[in-house]
């Protein structure tokens, strides 16, 4: 055996007889694995779908906070929404910071909502820019921007069926609360109540399944006559959902409760409202009074309640905004009577809930300084 021979045995370096079946048997299993990681990768890529479904179906649902909001359509992004509602793209980093359930600011997709925070006193959007926005992505629309929807804003207020109004003559009540299983003072959520009707009419409205809100009246100012000069403040409460109907009288089970509910509570139909509610332009001309708060209140703070002297008759719309302002005044000894008006100084706005024939329901979505009942408000 030479040396060569002798040191292949030693190493076992297999000679070309052995590497083809080696090679050969390499081949086999190739042809035997092949197919079968495919197979492995086609079942694990076929899968990712179905559990990314899963996990969207059974995602926590967001709360939205009370504010302004934008539905986000194909193609946008929060460089371009920074510059539609910010008047500068720069301010995106902004947009997301005060967005949390956006996990990636380069990834959002059609219907998530976008809360819009304030940086002028206007929500409405303005046209579109005519000039190219340095370093934004170049959009198909830009060469038309005529043809460019409005963007929609909408005005989220989750509370919507808790609004009360002012109403004038009073809404007639379906009912009264006349006693709380175990005698409670104090009704809240998931107590039964009793009810009697209003007339024997009005039994025909308390069938089993039938929800119903629950209020109470109040004047709507200290002033004593109010309630003929003005109207009726409703107040809701609650909201009860009908179980039983007998000829005298029906029960109840409260389903929710505003404020605390008390015996001799009024009952009227339940009226469902969206919580989302689109911006409209707001009515040219308008200069009015904030009545009052709702139940009373005397100071008015961000999404706080309030009732101004001016509704349908006055073509004010659910979804327009007014500006809140204080009037300055100066006396002037030589000018007959001694006062004169100076500058309205903006303190806040307001946004139009719902509305009656004369009065509207509003909500303070922006306020710099104190605002009490009795402040102007006016047209944008």
């Amino acid at each position: 055996m030479n040396q060569v021979t002798e040191i292949k045995s030693k190493l076992k370096i297999p000679n070309r007889k052995q590497m083809g079946i080696v090679s050969m048997k390499i081949r086999t299993r190739c042809r035997t694995l092949g197919p079968m990681l495919l197979l492995i990768s086609w079942v694990l890529f076929a899968a990712t779908p179905s559990l990314t479904a899963a996990d969207e179906t059974n995602a926590t649902p967001i709360d939205y906070e009370a504010g302004f909001y934008y539905t986000v359509k194909e193609g946008d992004t929060l460089w371009d929404l920074s510059q539609r509602f910010s008047d500068t793209p720069w301010q995106w980093p902004d947009l997301w910071r005060e967005n949390k359930q956006l996990p990636n600011p380069h990834w959002i997709y059609p219907g998530e909502r976008i809360r819009l925070f304030r940086k002028t006193e206007q929500h409405r959007v303005s046209e579109p820019p005519s000039k190219e926005i340095p370093m934004a992505a170049p959009q198909a629309e830009a060469s038309t921007p005529s043809k460019e929807a409005q963007p929609v804003i909408e005005f989220l207020y989750s509370n919507i069926d808790q609004v009360g109004f002012i109403r004038k003559p009073a809404v007639q009540p379906l009912g009264t609360i006349i006693k709380c299983v175990g005698d409670k003072r104090l009704i809240s959520k998931g107590d039964i109540v009793y009810l009697r009707y209003n007339d024997s009419s009005s039994a025909e409205a308390f069938a089993p399944g039938t929800r119903m809100t629950v209020y109470r009246t109040l004047q709507p100012t200290d002033d004593p006559k109010s309630i003929t000069t003005i109207g009726t403040q409703h107040l809701l409460v609650g909201l009860i959902e009908l179980t039983k109907n007998e000829a005298d009288f029906a029960v109840a089970k409260v389903m929710k409760s505003y404020r605390a509910i008390l015996l001799e509570d009024l009952v009227m139909a339940y009226d469902s409202k969206k919580p989302y509610m689109p911006v409209v332009d707001s009515t040219q001309g308008i200069d009015g009074q904030i009545i009052a708060g709702e139940n009373h209140s005397k100071l008015l703070g961000d999404y706080f309640i309030a009732f101004i002297d001016k509704g349908i008759q006055d073509n004010i719309l659910p979804g327009q905004i007014y500006n809140i302002y204080k009037q300055e005044k100066a006396t002037v000894a030589a000018l007959k009577g001694g006062v004169v008006d100076l500058e309205r100084i903006y303190c806040g706005s307001v946004f139009v809930l719902h509305t009656e024939q004369t009065t509207s329901t509003v909500v303070i979505n922006h306020n710099i300084q104190k605002i009490t009942p009795g402040e102007r408000f006016q047209t944008p």
